[in-house]
């Protein structure tokens, strides 16, 4: 009896000690919990003021906002995979036709590619394609150049005998295709996603210009600019066709308003072709664009003082002082003039134009210019037009029209100078970076080609295109016994390519052939007559 009252005694006081511990525990809890900010936690205590019914709600609200969230998810990817399948489908209808064309059919159980192999194709043909970085080259001829164009023109550097350089894209798939690539460029612009509540919508007209170029085995890259929303401001987009539909790579909205370019010009005597280059310049640099520097090298003491005198009186005249004058002594050598003129500067980061005194340039240049270069990453080397012997295109002296009419590019008047590299616009920090001229070369020519290949064989990217605002005004050009072989063999060949086109040389060399043609054709109609 004793021992069962006991046991019952002994288990009623383990209980009570059980419960004693868990109200301790619960209370010790209570007390340690951190009050913290329930603004950020989202829900109430539940010893606080809303209890459950403030749970409730809050859990309520969490709920919507994930279930909203997931259904936004949701259409992402679905929107995501409609249009990898479309573009999947029109690829295999591309590669589907150009077997059956060449009369292959498709192979039997080859097994179709993913949707993940299919994007890793396209963004390493966009890596191939030098649109994030140049590709080293092992000569100049390995570099694939741009050709430009506008809403009307295309500017191209393979013309044949039969091409114009600068024509109406005639070819309806050229044409197609720099129509679509427009239209997917202000597609884009004005899609709700990229633009900003106050932006106006662009349309064709803010199209300014456009270069591109194709890879046989990578596809075409396009690069278009449209006006900004402000003065000196543009919009570029970057577009990658790979051999498929066309995929936007990159858009930039690009500033000019502050860049300023330093025009180098070496130069020897030559003052009357000084002049004409001042009135140019005193009408396209200072009345017109207004962010210009000009540096003049002149070799020697020849003639220097007209020089600075016509320096002087345009900066008077036009309240001009961004000039810089440097004088060296001995012989001409442009590469030393330009690598002087160039190091000499002392301001901040500055883009430069490497110029010849007879070279005609207009404002829309000097802006191509600024948009088709960028320190560490890009450098610009354009392909002038260069104009053939006014004397012989307009038959004599007596009939050649004012300069002004005579810079138009067609197949008559002159041709692109694509053999030439000596004009070019790039950033002081590259040209510092790359090495320079090879200032070992002395006289004419060489120089330019020596620093192309610098390039060409760094990671920068070189864009290399045609231009319609840039002219090499005809001038006699003589090449002097001082030359290397290497150097006189160039100069000859500048020579003849200068004075006129194919079928004008043709005339002047089968002349006397033609002479005794009408001859004849005289006297056998004056028989007829008598």
């Amino acid at each position: 009896m004793i021992r069962r009252g006991l046991l019952a005694w002994i288990s009623r006081v383990v209980v009570l000690l059980v419960l004693l511990c868990c109200a301790i525990s619960v209370l010790y809890m209570l007390a340690c919990t951190p009050k913290g900010n329930e603004e950020q936690l989202g829900l109430p205590r539940a010893n606080g003021p809303t209890g459950k019914e403030g749970y409730q709600a809050a859990l309520q609200e969490w709920e919507e906002q994930h279930r909203n969230y997931i259904s936004s998810l949701k259409r992402q990817i679905a929107q995501l995979k409609e249009e990898l399948q479309e573009r999947s489908e029109q690829l295999r209808n591309a590669q589907y036709h150009a077997s059956d064309a060449a009369g292959l059919g498709p192979e039997p159980g080859a097994p179709e590619k993913t949707q993940a192999d299919l994007l890793a194709f396209l963004h390493a043909q966009v890596d191939k394609a030098e649109v994030h970085a140049g590709v080293k080259l092992a000569t100049e001829y390995a570099a694939v150049p741009f050709d430009s164009f506008t809403l009307q023109k295309v500017y191209q550097l393979e013309t044949g005998l039969t091409r114009h350089p600068e024509e109406k894209p005639v070819r309806k798939d050229k044409r197609d295709e720099l129509v679509e690539a427009i239209e997917s460029a202000l597609e884009t612009l004005n899609s709700p996603a990229e633009n900003s509540p106050n932006q106006h919508p662009y349309t064709v007209s803010d199209f300014i210009e456009g270069i591109y170029r194709t890879e046989k085995d990578k596809g075409t890259l396009y690069e278009l600019t449209f006006k900004g929303d402000h003065k000196h401001e543009f919009r570029r987009l970057v577009l990658f066709r790979p051999f498929g539909p066309i995929m936007k790579v990159k858009k930039e909205k690009l500033n000019m308003a502050n860049t300023l370019i330093n025009i180098i010009v070496p130069l020897a005597r030559r003052v009357d072709k000084f002049r004409q280059f001042m009135q140019n310049f005193r009408e396209t640099c200072i009345q017109q664009d207004g962010r210009i520097h000009l540096t003049v090298v002149y070799f020697g003491k020849e003639e220097m003082n007209e020089v600075k005198g016509i320096l002087e009186n345009t900066s008077r005249a036009a309240n001009f002082r961004n000039f810089t004058f440097i004088q060296l002594n001995g012989e001409f050598s442009r590469g030393k003039g330009l690598d002087v003129g160039a190091r000499f500067w002392k301001g901040s980061n500055v883009l430069l134009f490497f110029c010849d005194v007879d070279i005609h340039f207009t404002s829309e240049f000097l802006n191509t210019c600024r948009l088709n270069t960028q320190p560490g990453k890009k450098v610009f080397y354009p392909v002038l037009f260069s104009q053939y012997n006014p004397g012989i295109i307009y038959g004599h002296h007596d009939a050649v029209p004012p300069l002004e009419q005579q810079l138009v590019i067609k197949k008559e008047t002159g041709f692109w100078r694509d053999f030439g590299f000596g004009m070019t616009c790039q950033y002081r920090s590259d040209f510092i970076n790359i090495g320079g001229f090879d200032l070992d070369i002395k006289g004419w020519g060489g120089e330019d080609v020596h620093l192309y290949r610098k390039y060409l064989h760094s990671n920068l990217i070189v864009v290399r295109t045609p231009v319609r605002g840039l002219f090499h005004l005809w001038h006699e050009k003589r090449c002097v016994d001082e030359l290397t072989p290497e150097q006189y063999k160039m100069c000859m060949q500048s020579k003849a390519m200068n004075e006129a086109s194919h079928g004008q040389l043709g005339m002047l060399v089968f002349r006397h052939e033609i002479e005794a043609h009408l001859r004849k054709q005289k006297q056998k109609s004056s028989s007829k007559k008598t």
